[in-house]
């Protein structure tokens, strides 16, 4: 399950930031991150807490304080991992949400997305709409908006 995750953090920063200089693609490696490095585990674990989202976010802005164009760049990340947290209902696991604070294991938590079981299909197919809407709206379909996106992460969506 991939495209839910793009999709969705995508328009929601798109939507909430309105930004046409924001770096998207760290966004949506952020956005799918938990999800590939938890599955290697076999179930939520570290980065499905919030404490992991915070802390990144934190260490991003102190390791970049005065470097505007270095932050700049870098905060998508921290934002896709916290929305990962949000589409994947990560909260509905207290243990693993709020690790360590709660408890330092994760007791067999499973997996939010193996949990949710067939409902991933109709999700991932809104995702797939929300990245196809995504591609069409930021001339991803022509050389030069997909050149633009390889070299600085902007997507030349629509003004709110």
């Amino acid at each position: 399950m991939l495209f839910w995750f793009i999709g969705t953090a995508v328009v929601t920063i798109w939507f909430v930031f309105g930004d046409p200089a924001f770096d998207y693609r760290l966004l949506v490696v952020g956005s799918v991150l938990p999800a590939a490095v938890d599955a290697v585990f076999g179930g939520a674990r570290v980065l499905h807490s919030v404490t992991f989202s915070v802390a990144l976010l934190a260490v991003l802005m102190l390791a970049t304080s005065g470097r505007k164009p270095v932050r700049r760049m870098l905060l998508g990340l921290p934002l896709g991992t916290l929305l990962h947290l949000v589409f994947t209902g990560a909260w509905t696991d207290s243990q693993v949400f709020w690790w360590p604070f709660l408890g330092a294991g994760f007791d067999g938590a499973t997996h939010p997305i193996a949990a949710r079981g067939w409902w991933n299909v109709p999700l991932e197919v809104v995702g797939i709409a929300l990245c196809w809407w995504v591609v069409r709206s930021a001339e991803l379909r022509s050389r030069e908006g997909r050149d633009r996106f390889r070299r600085t992460g902007q997507l030349a969506l629509p003004r709110r």
